[in-house]
């Protein structure tokens, strides 16, 4: 059954189709990513920021809105219908999206607002047929995460999960060629006993690029394959972080005067197995001076055939900038809360399997903490968290707690 008001939206967008069909292909759409399943097939595409501004006219990234292109096809017997607050519970409308990119309501004309309006998805898709539209979304650069949620006349909830990069960023993971980052003859497989055994051994501690002096504490081991690591943190909320850049620079140092929050802001370089960190993540607060963030090495270990990852994970209260390491980090000297915070943050967040602890750097008391390489002090229990992550969203009372002999004293 037709929805009132149904056949004009649809008017307009076989108009809009029309002319789009006739103009050349966006490049966004040449990166659409494609999912399937029974009779409802979903693609989307994400504008970059530039490719946005040449298809809408105004900057609306400037305005934290961000452009999703969506197309869902229907081959059931029974209409279907999208629901938006499941891609983006803040999304904007495309009135409200022409108002902000303009830069304000009298900065708007009628042809614009149309422009916009004809332009959204619709949420109603009948047998047979294909809707095809944008909605306006908060501001994700770097990899854009979220569902799309269609509920069908039969009452039944189908969920898709899209991660889809986004041009715009050099995020620091780019770089890294996993599958030649070790020798074959360097990868060992390990069993339970000699994994434990391992994984106390690593270093205490982060080193500087000559491995000189000890800095923060590897208080973090991931288990999980690239790709699945990647995605459950950026579904716990976790941005991806851009490499030292003129223009990364640039960014940082205007957030730093101005105290504003810089979401990707770059993470200074510790070593581990001789080089940088390869991959970090970050969650920014209310500015650049607070953030938690963590970064992890691959390490030639494997699990279950799954690699093995040590990391470091702190709270920053404070930051300042040099002219020798670009960034300083002020770290919260508690650091196993912020080891614990992650436990809770990938459990709630569907993306923890497993956990277990193992010893690692050693105590340090409150009263006689150790110090990293900036000189900020920390204390610890000196356990080291096991993390392994889940391919798929795992229930937080189906996560396997192993008692390993190191549980945290606390």
């Amino acid at each position: 059954m037709r929805r009132p008001g149904q056949y004009a939206v649809m008017l307009a967008l076989f108009v809009a189709a029309s002319a789009f069909a006739q103009a050349p292909v966006p490049g966004f759409l040449e990166r659409a990513i494609t999912q399937a399943e029974g009779a409802v097939t979903v693609t989307v595409a994400v504008p970059s920021d530039q490719e946005s501004q040449d298809f809408f006219g105004v900057p609306l990234y400037k305005r934290k809105i961000q452009p999703v292109w969506l197309e869902i096809s229907n081959d059931s017997d029974a209409t279907i219908t999208f629901l938006p607050l499941g891609l983006d519970p803040q999304y904007f409308t495309p009135i409200e999206s022409a108002f902000l990119g303009a830069g304000g309501a009298g900065k708007t004309d009628a042809s614009m607002r149309k422009f916009f309006f004809d332009r959204k998805i619709d949420m109603y898709i009948d047998p047979g047929e294909k809707r095809t539209g944008f909605m306006f979304t908060a501001l994700q650069q770097g990899t854009k995460s979220f569902n799309v949620d269609v509920y069908t006349d039969d009452e039944q909830l189908i969920n898709f999960t899209f991660f889809v990069p986004v041009p715009g960023l050099r995020l620091d993971h780019s770089d890294v060629d996993w599958e030649t980052l070790y020798p074959a003859a360097e990868i060992r497989e390990l069993d339970k006993d000699a994994l434990i055994e391992a994984l106390a051994a690593m270093p205490c501690c982060t080193t500087d690029k000559k491995a000189e002096g000890t800095g923060d504490p590897l208080n973090l081991v991931v288990i999980g394959d690239v790709d699945d690591v990647y995605y459950a943190f950026i579904r716990a909320g976790w941005d991806e972080t851009e490499v030292v850049s003129v223009s990364s620079l640039a960014k940082m140092g205007k957030s730093f005067v101005s105290g504003s929050e810089y979401r990707y802001s770059p993470v200074s370089g510790l070593y581990v197995f001789g080089r940088p960190q390869d991959v970090a993540f970050q969650k920014a607060r209310a500015n650049i001076n607070e953030r938690n963030h963590l970064r992890l090495w691959m390490s030639p270990l494997r699990y279950e055939g799954v690699p093995v990852w040590i990391g470091q994970i702190s709270r920053d209260i404070g930051v300042r900038l040099t002219a020798k390491t670009i960034t300083t980090h002020k770290v919260d000297p508690d650091v196993d809360e912020t080891r614990e915070y992650l436990v809770e943050n990938l459990a709630y967040s569907q993306a923890l399997a497993r956990l277990g602890y193992v010893e690692g750097v050693g105590p340090a008391t409150i009263g006689e903490p150790r110090g990293n390489l900036t000189g900020d002090p920390y204390f610890t229990d000196g356990k080291r968290v096991v993390l392994w992550i889940s391919s798929t969203p795992r229930d937080f009372g189906d996560i396997q707690d192993l008692d390993w002999g190191a549980q945290p004293t606390r």
